[in-house]
């Protein structure tokens, strides 16, 4: 039996006036699954329906209503519009849902009795279908990050009447990229603070309580990384713990990567994801090509934007950062224009189905475009050269340029910040939501950043596409990371500055300019002890240049006229990502104190060693 609750939710106007009836009917039902768990859930449904619905699902850690919503939310106005029952779903182990939570996404297929999010998915909407009233039998899953990841985690056993699906920053494999890790380096602020604010606590949503506001001297003042477990966790947050007990990419974070068992487009899939995204930039783009292998009708699609971590679901979405759109409202026009056509099409049967398989809100040029096929085939592959005397060019470096090389000293003590100091911890959030589009002029002239940049363009430049870098480098320790970053520089005239006006300076407009301004565009890390192998990490040999592979993602972007290229090489990026203690040790969480060392850093430019970025230009 289930346990259930029903309230219907009033909306009040304002202070004084008339009651009336809310958009929803607020349902509260304990739905169970195959092993005897009850799942809290609740059910919105629009009083103004008109005969039968479609359901549109989601999954969540993060707490489900216990009212209707007094107004409509902006990420939902659009979808509403067509007519949806609304389901919200805690998941088993948070809130009043019953079980035990995992901070994981392990699913066992093979094993009829596993339960995991892929099975309570499949019996929850099993269920709905089944005792929701007025529904049509056609149901949809959505969601952002964790709950885009158990939308996402439905397209490995979908129930028959799941017709739609719409993962939107889902993660996909912890330990290669998105939240907890970059290619095995460790994103140690993140993952610190997310495990516990989802593990500290069943019942609500615990921030870690920081000493200091700058986070920066909080993580530099706890030297190794075991202290966090030996000083403040002592071993109360298993996700912390599976971390640490888990420096390489072995079997636990193997079957944690859900993604290895997609291989075919088996629901109508819209994945999206944000270019500035600062938690789950890399997961959809794996869905999108994973989907890919097997899609004969054509149901697997992609949508990518010029947005933080879930920007889309914001009112408007016309700037990121101090970056405007060129007018463009990006985030309504997704939800117009996009999410609730495919739905529509799916779940009411109504509409067109699309006639792209990715479409993108290309930067720079601040267009949308929309493309047959990804990567377009108008993009070849072109080399941008770093060269020894501190530029960018297309042209390879030559045998008579008298430097091979440009270096730096890294040292673990004083590391590079990854955005600008004070650096406030990740949540609530604050500056973590549009860090990766900051102004970079803040580390250009640390001596342990390399820059490299190109002449004014006489020409805009699109790149659309997969980005990588190619360095060839060397340290004199035995291990290292590399950080490369493209950067987007804009003239100083780009736009007239505040004081110039003839009606003074706006409020707030000092400082606020965008000229010179240092946009990144595409910014990454690679571990050096796992060049060779994720599995079995090894020492670099000292003084030795070494290739690193360095894959920058996908990104649509033109480089305007009289802008600038940039590139920046560093090898720390902290509290962002851990330090590197520069001296190999076969499991990097227990080095300790005495293992990190200063290190000089080269990055070669020669014929022979001509270290560059691979870029997407479209002809």
């Amino acid at each position: 039996m289930f346990q259930r609750l029903c309230v219907v939710s009033t909306l009040l106007l304002a202070a004084g006036a008339p009651a009336q009836r809310s958009a929803f009917t607020l349902e509260e039902v304990m739905i169970p699954v195959r092993d005897g768990v009850h799942l809290q859930t609740v059910i919105l449904t629009p009083v103004d329906r008109k005969g039968p619905l479609p359901i549109l699902f989601r999954r969540t850690p993060y707490g489900v209503p216990d009212h209707a919503p007094e107004q409509m939310p902006a990420s939902l106005k659009e979808l509403a519009q067509d007519g949806y029952i609304f389901v919200i779903q805690n998941l088993r182990g948070r809130f009043k849902s019953e079980g035990v939570f995992k901070l994981t996404s392990q699913v066992e297929l093979t094993d009829s009795a596993a339960t995991n999010e892929t099975t309570d998915a499949y019996d929850s909407i099993d269920w709905l279908v089944q005792h929701v009233p007025d529904n049509n039998g056609k149901v949809g899953m959505y969601g952002v990050s964790y709950d885009g990841l158990t939308a996402a985690l439905a397209l490995l056993h979908p129930h028959p009447a799941l017709k739609a699906i719409s993962e939107q920053a889902a993660p996909v494999d912890q330990w290669m990229n998105d939240d907890d890790h970059r290619y095995g380096a460790l994103r140690e602020s993140y993952a610190f603070e997310y495990a516990v604010l989802e593990q500290a606590d069943k019942f609500r949503n615990t921030h870690f309580g920081f000493e200091t506001y700058d986070t920066y001297d909080w993580y530099l003042a706890l030297g190794p990384l075991a202290n966090i477990n030996a000083r403040y966790l002592h071993g109360s947050i298993p996700y912390w713990n599976d971390i640490v007990a888990h420096p390489d990419y072995d079997e636990f974070w193997k079957k944690e990567a859900w993604i290895r068992q997609l291989h075919a487009s088996t629901v109508p899939n819209l994945n999206v994801a944000g270019f500035w995204d600062q938690e789950d930039p890399w997961g959809p783009w794996q869905i999108f090509r994973h989907a890919a292998e097997h899609d004969p009708d054509h149901t697997n699609f992609i949508v990518a934007g010029p947005w933080y971590h879930g920007e889309w679901q914001a009112p408007r979405a016309d700037s990121i950062g101090l970056i405007a759109l060129g007018g463009h409202e990006t985030a309504r026009e997704f939800r117009e224009n996009i999410e609730a056509p495919f739905f529509r099409y799916y779940l009411h049967g109504e509409g067109e189905k699309p006639s792209w398989r990715a479409t993108t809100f290309q930067s720079g040029a601040n267009r949308w475009q929309s493309y047959a096929e990804w990567p377009p085939r108008a993009a070849a592959p072109t080399n941008l050269y770093l060269r020894a005397d501190g530029t960018l060019t297309f042209e390879r470096p030559q045998s008579r340029e008298r430097r091979a090389y440009r270096e730096y000293v890294s040292d673990p003590a004083n590391p590079v910040p990854y955005r600008q100091r004070p650096i406030s911890p990740t949540y609530p959030a604050g500056d973590w939501r549009t860090w990766e589009v900051a102004d970079q002029r803040f580390v250009e002239h640390r001596p342990d950043v390399l820059t490299f940049e190109s002449a004014p363009l006489d020409h805009d430049i699109t790149i659309t596409g997969e980005l990588s870098a190619d360095l060839f480098a060397s340290t004199s320790g035995t291990d290292a990371d590399f950080v490369v970053k493209l950067i987007d520089v804009y003239p100083e005239d780009a736009q007239p500055n505040a004081w110039d006006s003839e009606a003074g300076p706006a409020p707030g407009q000092y400082g606020r300019s965008v000229n010179g301004y240092e946009l990144p565009v595409a910014m990454e890390v690679r571990r050096g002890r796992y060049n060779t192998s994720y599995e079995h990490p090894r020492p670099l040999v000292a003084n030795a240049p070494t290739e690193w592979k360095i894959p920058l993602r996908d990104r649509d972007h033109v480089f305007l006229k009289g802008h600038r290229l940039m590139v920046q090489v560093q090898s720390t990026w902290f509290p962002l990502i851990d330090r590197n203690p520069q001296t190999f040790v076969p499991d990097i969480f227990r080095a300790t104190a005495a293992d990190f060392a200063r290190a000089t850093q080269r990055v070669y430019c020669s014929p022979a060693l001509p270290s560059h970025l691979v870029l997407p230009v479209v002809q």
